[in-house]
Parts: structure tokens; sequence; C-alpha cells
């Protein structure tokens, strides 16, 4: 006999289920009668807990938002610098995101179907790395550390280099990046993005 599941658990695999098929497919190319195939329970089942596909969307990004990657820890342990902190903060963010690819489908999912809300969402998830670099290269640059560099660009240049790293690693398994080591090939990037900015620890 089947074990029957408590409303708690049917909801977590309700979850689950939906995280997988949304990566895979995007909100558009999902039904809620999918999902429900999917879980092993009627769609009237599932809309006891969740009253639209968008409220059930909405609280798969939810979960992920809970799980967001905490850099305190990080910091702490960093020397304090710019290209220690960043470095830091760059390893805890790859792991965390390898550890659970699907986030990195959704959110190219999302930027295919040009919702601005969930756009919204996974531009959120990188304002630590932007902010910082931003707030970071304004206030070293009248200390001669780091070159005349339009802080918004840096940014922009650095989660571009972090998301194609993770996209040939962990979505695509790019034949030709696969022998190296995601933290070795992230940290090396992080590396080439200090050089780009001419940053410096000293000023002379």
């Amino acid at each position: 006999m089947t074990k029957r599941l408590k409303a708690s658990e049917r909801k977590a695999a309700i979850l689950a289920v939906a995280k997988v098929l949304f990566s895979d497919k995007g909100y558009h190319g999902v039904s809620v009668d999918e999902i429900a195939r999917r879980v092993g329970v009627s769609p009237a089942i599932l809309y006891r807990h969740f009253p639209s596909k968008e409220s059930l969307y909405e609280e798969v990004l939810n979960q992920t938002a809970c799980k967001r990657e905490s850099y305190v820890e990080a910091v702490v342990q960093s020397d304090g610098s710019f290209s220690e902190v960043l470095r830091m903060i760059t390893r805890r963010y790859v792991e965390s995101v390898s550890r659970d690819p699907d986030y990195l489908r959704m959110e190219l999912q999302s930027a295919l179907e040009g919702s601005v809300a969930t756009r919204q969402f996974f531009e959120h998830r990188w304002r630590p790395f932007t902010d910082y670099i931003e707030v970071t290269i304004r206030e070293l640059q009248p200390t001669g550390k780091v070159q005349h560099t339009d802080g918004r660009i840096a940014a922009l240049m650095f989660q571009g280099m972090l998301r194609e790293a993770l996209y040939a690693k962990c979505i695509f398994h790019t034949p030709r990046y696969q022998e190296l080591d995601l933290n070795e090939l992230t940290d090396y990037l992080v590396t080439l993005f200090f050089r780009a900015i001419g940053y410096r620890e000293w000023s002379e």
C-alpha cells in the first residue's frame, strides 16, 4: 500500500518537482497538469497547496531566496582587502550554485522569457557583487589603488565572466573547460578582473 504523505511532505514534493520542470522548460513551458502528473497527484490536490501556477513559481523562487548565500563569514575570514573579500564571496557563491545548478537554469529561462519580475529576482542575487564592486572602486580611486574605471561597467564585466564560467561548467558542460576545476577557473577569472581594472594593494 502506498504511504500517504503528510500535507507538508506533499507540498515539498510539489515544489521539488516544479523546480526541476521550471528550470528545464521555463515558466511558460510547464503546465499544472504536467507538474501534478510528475508528483503523482491530481491537479485538484496541487491547487489545494498552490492556488495558481504563478503562486507555485513564486514559492519556488522564494525557496531559492531563502537559501541565499551568507557572505558575512566569508568577509570575516578575509583580510579585509578588496581582492580578498571579492575572492572569498565569489568562492562562496560558486560553491552554492554548483551544488544547485537548477538555479542557473531558472535564471537562463527567465532571461529568455522576458519576465520582468523574475529578471529582477535574479538580478537581485547578483547585487552583493555589483554593489560591492561599484562602491569599492569609487572609494579606492582617490587612493590610486585602481585605475580610473567606471564601477558599473567593471561590475558588469565581473558578473558576465562569472556567469559564463558557471554556465560553461554547470549547465552546458563545455568539453574544453571540463578538465578545469571550477574553483580554480573562477579564481583565475577574479585575478584577470583585478588586472583589468589595474588594482594594486598598495598605492605608490
